[in-house]
């Protein structure tokens, strides 16, 4: 698509920060108001827009797209958006482990145990750690107190956690990246480590490499979305 537009500017109003293009208001793809909560976020998403070429690259509009969905999904069903979160506790990465006495388990424990004993100190809850990959349901009463946790959340932290969840494969992950001051590399090394141990007993893959990087990239600007609508 030809780029339309020359000026590029944000705006406030009563529903929040919004940008312009040529004056006009960018709407969300259901035709809502695209506004969001801070002029941060709004410069940032601006920023897209005025990045852009002779041709419009919609792949380039990573802000816009959670934005979006913030506005149009999250939003107006709250409640859904809580509930369809909550399956990434129920098979979080963190909680299957290898067999005990294999060296992965090893690995496993010393990187997934500190970050899934902290998320149980801060919310009060025990999770089941399972040695192998036959599911087993988590207690009903840590679901419950991650759900009560989730409901805390605005429509566009839940619309970043949404991506960091879903990238990382854990819930765990997901909200431990959403905090302030998350050690994004740190978190997105720790839900690959499966991964990586593969690599490296037989070699990297220069086609995977280059997936987990596009992931790794889609995981920073999550949680990069997440800050700038905190105002951080």
């Amino acid at each position: 698509m030809k780029r339309f537009y020359k000026a590029v500017t944000v705006d406030e109003n009563e529903h929040g920060f919004g940008v312009l293009l040529d004056g006009r208001p960018v709407k969300t793809v259901s035709g809502r108001q695209q506004r969001v909560p801070t002029r941060a976020l709004a410069e940032a998403m601006a920023a897209e827009w005025a990045g852009q070429g002779e041709e419009v690259d919609a792949r380039a509009f990573v802000l816009r797209d959670m934005a979006d969905y913030a506005v149009d999904v999250v939003a107006p069903e709250r409640a859904r958006a809580v509930m369809e979160l909550l399956p990434y506790a129920e098979t979080d990465t963190l909680c299957y482990r290898a067999e005990p006495d294999e060296p992965l388990a090893v690995r496993q424990r010393a990187v997934w145990e500190p970050l899934l004993a902290a998320a149980e100190e801060r919310l009060g809850v025990r999770f089941h750690r399972v040695a192998g990959v036959i599911h087993r349901s988590q207690p009903a009463d840590a679901l419950e107190r991650l759900r009560a946790e989730l409901e805390k959340l605005d429509a566009f932290a839940l619309a970043a956690l949404r991506n960091t969840a879903s990238l990382a494969a854990s819930l765990t992950i997901g909200l431990a990246a959403v905090e302030p001051g998350a050690d994004v590399d740190a978190l997105w090394d720790a839900a690959n480590l499966e991964e990586d141990w593969q690599a490296e007993l037989w070699g990297k893959d220069a086609q995977a490499m280059d997936l987990r990087a596009l992931r790794h990239a889609a995981f920073a600007a999550a949680v990069r979305f997440a800050a700038l609508a905190a105002g951080r």
